[in-house]
């Protein structure tokens, strides 16, 4: 009697698909940022794009090098005044059918990773 090898499924193709998807469009819209002309995006770097799977948007998280979280919150506005210029880049350089609509979030996780390293610190420096 012969046995059938079960295959077990390999990731799934979806989250697959859109974490490429995701990769190519944060590429794309640093690139882009490089060529837009606007000294108040000059020291923001898009950290990861999160892209569903149904390409129904597509968030772009950043962080500002220089600048406070509320500073952050302003440059929501300036990305959204060149949204339409960062689409048609997406829609020149990839090969889509239709390009997600892009929302713009401050990435807050570079923050807060920061700030729990110095209530870590400031904890082992005081028990020694």
């Amino acid at each position: 009697m012969s046995r059938r090898r079960r295959h077990l499924p390999s990731r799934d193709p979806g989250a697959q698909r859109s974490s490429r998807l995701s990769e190519l469009l944060r590429e794309i819209i640093a690139e882009e940022l490089q060529r837009i002309d606007d000294e108040r995006l000059d020291w923001v770097s898009v950290t990861h794009v999160a892209t569903d799977r149904s390409l129904d948007r597509a968030v772009v998280f950043f962080t500002a090098a220089l600048g406070e979280p509320e500073d952050e919150d302003a440059l929501v506005d300036v990305f959204e005044e060149h949204r339409s210029r960062l689409q048609h880049a997406i829609g020149r350089q990839a090969t889509l059918r239709r390009t997600p609509p892009l929302q713009f979030e401050p990435d807050r996780q570079l923050r807060t990773a920061t700030r729990i390293d110095e209530l870590l610190d400031a904890t082992t420096t005081e028990e020694e």
